[in-house]
């Protein structure tokens, strides 16, 4: 969607009871609460990631896992800003602009099944998070060439993890083309969309 057509399409001049704005950004870590301390946030996400010295870090509770996600949003940044200050919930407050990986991270837990999968795909980015029953096994993000190398990845993990493929729904939050599922289809119970 080219940004003229965002700031004048009338789905987004409306007021929503829930917002989620999502950052695909691979800058994140998940801390447990116990080991977390704010001012060092910043050492904590250098230590696992690449930040230039002008990357905003932040902060967000994640009480599902008794965790703290850390993160930077600086890639996009400026848009997700824009954003957010145009779409308005219904009580007039702006939405938060979190990183895709934190919506993922709650919509795992409202998957009924015991293995649980759910992947996003954008920008040449894999993000995975996997749990089975109420542990979380792995939320990780993997640069990708293509969707193939993807895939990769996510078998990789499963194998790793020693799930079964065919016993498994995988959920995404980003939309994949037909070939994409196909290819998904022949080794996953189900692919679904959340």
């Amino acid at each position: 969607m080219s940004a003229d057509r965002f700031f004048t399409d009338p789905q987004f001049q409306k007021r929503y009871d829930d917002v989620q704005i999502s950052v695909f950004t691979p800058k994140f870590t998940l801390v447990p609460e116990h080991f977390f301390e704010p001012l060092s946030a910043r050492a904590l996400l250098s230590g696992v990631t690449a930040l230039s010295e002008n990357d905003y870090v932040a902060s967000e509770q994640v009480p599902e896992l008794k965790s703290v996600l850390v993160y930077s949003n600086s890639i996009g940044e400026s848009l997700s800003r824009a954003v957010a200050g145009t779409v308005l919930r219904s009580d007039g407050e702006k939405a938060a602009v979190l990183p895709e990986i934190r919506y993922m991270l709650s919509a795992i837990w409202e998957i009924p099944e015991y293995n649980k999968v759910v992947a996003s795909f954008a920008d040449g980015c894999l993000y995975l998070v996997i749990a089975q029953g109420r542990s979380l096994l792995l939320c990780n993000s993997y640069r990708v060439q293509d969707f193939v190398t993807a895939e990769y990845f996510i078998f990789m993990a499963m194998k790793k993890l020693q799930l079964n493929l065919e016993m498994t729904v995988i959920y995404f939050r980003t939309p994949l083309g037909t070939g994409e599922e196909m290819s998904l289809y022949r080794y996953f119970k189900s692919v679904d969309y959340l």
